[in-house]
């Protein structure tokens, strides 16, 4: 029987002589980094900077302590993402660190340089044979896919199509380029729900591949041509049901991410980094965060994306619902009341652990985990 990864945690508790900064510290050296020979090595941050408007994402000061920990060790770090499919903040590398910028990702912040892993317009990547079910290859942002280790900062989070995102997401599709991303969200494209449209417009002025028109009675249209599926339109929309996605294949999604991450962490160092706090219900993508659904956890770190995840996952199962939050009101509102999954509550068409299962089955990590309390 394979032996479980080591999952370390540390709670958010603080006194006079330990601040959180100090914790982080503590504990990522208790989880092995510094096991790694970071020496002269380029040292890839995959990190989410928070799509302007969104104040989920993890603090720079956090960033800042693992840069300088890494550089003492000789590594040469640099703070990466991948562009955006959707309109927004981070489409392209020139509005992308404005956007990394004004969220206080600046090098005098945390003494690293922004490099948008996929280039100017989302072009630049390598593609990695993996010949895998979902995927034969991959095209990972050429910064990631060329730097010598790997080491995630992940805000872990709910997610509309994947269920929450944590590690695996935070590398498989954080790290695609354009044509990649368009790989894995391909066959979730959305359907209008007619009778539920109300011609607001809002899906229309904010597609960024122009698929979404209203037709002559003010009701919303796709061109399947033109769409890539990446449910910015299903996140905004204001009416619950108007805009709904093909979610029977947010499986494949979910395996394609797997699959994207493997390309990026099989044959390198790497070393991952979760913070579950503002532990909103959507993606960060988004130029807004809701109420949390639970209330602040901790940070926890592994050398397993896999083990991470499912650790993450499992300390939200266990933590109290926030009052006035999204989950509050569907378990008020009697929705999946036989459900103890909060992901599955919020968002009851996915299914997460499909996901973990094929990046264990594939070889990215394993499900099972010993917590270890730092």
């Amino acid at each position: 029987m394979t032996t479980p990864s080591n999952v370390y945690f540390t709670n958010l508790r603080t006194n006079p002589n330990v601040n959180l900064l100090d914790k982080l510290e503590r504990l990522v050296k208790k989880a092995g980094i510094e096991q790694i020979n970071f020496e002269k090595q380029y040292v890839a941050i995959k990190i989410h900077f928070g799509e302007p408007g969104n104040l989920a994402y993890i603090r720079p000061n956090y960033v800042a302590r693992i840069v300088d920990l890494i550089a003492k060790l000789g590594g040469k770090p640099f703070l990466t993402d991948s562009n955006t499919l959707y309109k927004g903040g981070r489409g392209d590398a020139v509005t992308h660190i404005r956007s990394a910028m004004h969220n206080g990702f600046n090098p005098i912040a945390v003494n690293a340089p922004i490099i948008i892993a996929d280039g100017l317009k989302g072009t630049e990547y390598n593609e990695i044979e993996i010949n895998q079910q979902y995927c034969r290859t991959a095209k990972i942002g050429t910064a990631v896919a060329n730097a010598d280790i790997i080491v995630s900062m992940n805000h872990f989070k709910g997610h509309e199509q994947a269920g929450f995102g944590g590690a695996l997401k935070n590398l498989g599709m954080g790290a695609a380029s354009g044509g990649g991303k368009l790989e894995l969200h391909s066959g979730t494209q959305p359907e209008i729900n007619t009778a539920d449209c109300t011609g607001c417009n809002i899906c229309v002025k904010n597609c960024a591949h122009d698929a979404i028109k209203l037709n002559e009675k003010k009701k919303a249209v796709i061109s399947f041509e033109k769409c890539v599926g990446c449910g910015q339109c299903v996140a905004l929309c204001q009416y619950n049901g108007a805009i709904v996605a093909d979610w029977g294949n947010s499986v494949d999604m979910n395996c394609k991410i797997a699959e994207y991450t493997l390309a990026i962490v099989h044959d390198k160092p790497h070393f991952h980094i979760s913070f579950i706090m503002n532990v909103s219900p959507d993606c960060d993508c988004w130029g807004y965060n809701d109420v949390a659904v639970v209330p602040d956890i901790g940070i926890a770190a592994s050398f397993d994306p896999v083990a991470l995840d499912y650790a993450c996952a499992d300390l939200v199962m266990q933590a109290p619902v926030m009052k006035g939050s999204v989950l509050d009101e569907k378990c008020a509102c009697g929705h999946n009341h036989n459900e103890t999954d909060k992901f599955k509550i919020i968002h009851p068409n996915v299914d997460w652990k499909i996901g973990l299962a094929h990046a264990e089955e594939i070889g990215v990590g394993q499900q099972a985990y010993n917590l270890v309390q730092v």
